[in-house]
């Protein structure tokens, strides 16, 4: 693997157990087993410029994630529940760090950094497109799947943070369920 690619890995990990702003660069570099210079080498606005990086990578990985559940589910309402089983176990697995850096980097930078925030919020759009557009197939009012979607991903992330501060995956049990109901409703209208 290059030198690239092992700092974007670790600088994940990172994110998701620290958050963007308990990451230092010098822990990215020990991580990464690369020297210092090689962050702003491969990205010369630094730390910001890598974070953004990080966000747009993971949210394009998370995006296959998702994309390969709906497709081996048999339907919408399958692929909803298959998403929200699998975070829960990925929760427990990982005693209960957040299964992607988007959403901790999303809540942190929003305010403060205007790439950091642009990145997120293109990363959930890329998401709220994809499972609007798979609704919307399936049946549901093209004018309401947007809005499904939405609350579909608003579950998801907010069942994170409420997991990680519990530390149970009720929560992501929880949502769900929560989002399987909302899904079947608007599909059987």
């Amino acid at each position: 693997m290059n030198t690239r690619d092992r700092i974007l890995d670790v600088t994940t990990e990172l994110f998701r157990r620290h958050g963007y702003n308990g990451t230092g660069l010098k822990q990215i570099v020990a991580g990464a087993n690369a020297p210092f210079g090689s962050v702003y080498h491969f990205f010369p606005g630094g730390k910001e410029e890598l974070g953004e990086a990080v966000i747009r990578r993971a949210g394009q990985m998370y995006l296959e994630v998702i994309e390969a559940i709906w497709d081996a589910a048999a339907d919408p309402r399958g692929g909803v529940r298959d998403i929200f089983h699998g975070a829960a176990a990925a929760m427990v697995e990982t005693d209960y760090i957040d299964p992607s850096p988007i959403g901790t980097v999303a809540l942190e930078m929003a305010s403060t950094s205007e790439p950091l925030r642009q990145a997120t919020a293109d990363v959930f759009e890329s998401w709220i497109g994809y499972s609007a557009a798979r609704l919307e197939a399936a049946g549901a009012d093209p004018k309401r799947s947007r809005e499904l979607a939405i609350a579909v991903v608003a579950l998801l992330q907010g069942a994170f943070v409420l997991g990680r501060a519990l530390r149970s995956p009720e929560p992501v049990e929880a949502a769900g369920r929560a989002a399987v109901s909302v899904v079947a409703a608007a599909l059987t209208r």
